[in-house]
């Protein structure tokens, strides 16, 4: 006799959506960083200019400054060549261009929720946290809790007293039965 296995494990749970893909096409912040670099690296060929240059060899310049300046075209060209391949080899190794785009993606996606829920009211500035100082740090995190506390702590003081209002009441009532009990007796 052949059971047969009837049993199928339980559907698993719908997975969220995976995020949308990264281009690999240059963001404005992937942009910027080549930005930079090319200036960075324009005004480092500019700081080696063929005068500064041909004052560290002054006997060819002199007597050569044709070959010199061959030397020195060179010399740029090859710093220029091997500075843009290791950047790039930077680039490619970290996966720069595609962190970068998931940080423009990230960035627009708070935009657009703080956008979505509001902002702030008008004639309000909005305050960013790592902007504050310590104490004021310590005071907003802790603010709810302490108000929770001190709306906890006047509730009991309220109904202590309360019960004490009643306790006294009690206490007069006695007193003056006492009196009666006594003024009676005499």
């Amino acid at each position: 006799m052949v059971e047969s296995n009837s049993h199928q494990p339980p559907a698993a749970s719908p997975s969220p959506p995976p995020p949308a893909p990264i281009p690999q096409s240059p963001g404005p912040r992937a942009s910027r960083l080549n930005q930079v670099f090319e200036q960075a690296l324009a005004r480092t060929l500019r700081a080696n200019s063929y005068a500064n240059f041909a004052g560290c060899f002054p006997t060819p310049a002199r007597h050569v400054p044709a070959s010199l300046e061959g030397v020195w075209r060179q010399l740029n060209a090859k710093l220029e060549a091997n500075a843009k391949a290791e950047f790039d080899d930077i680039v490619a190794e970290r996966d720069a261009v595609s962190h970068l785009n998931e940080l423009d993606r990230l960035v627009g996606d708070a935009r657009a929720r703080r956008e979505q829920e509001g902002g702030i009211a008008e004639g309000q500035e909005r305050t960013v946290a790592h902007t504050l100082g310590a104490e004021d740090l310590y005071r907003a995190h802790l603010t709810p809790y302490l108000q929770e506390a001190q709306s906890t702590l006047n509730a009991r003081l309220e109904a202590t007293h309360a019960e004490n209002a009643e306790l006294a009441q009690t206490v007069q009532a006695q007193r003056l039965e006492i009196e009666r009990l006594f003024g009676h007796a005499i």
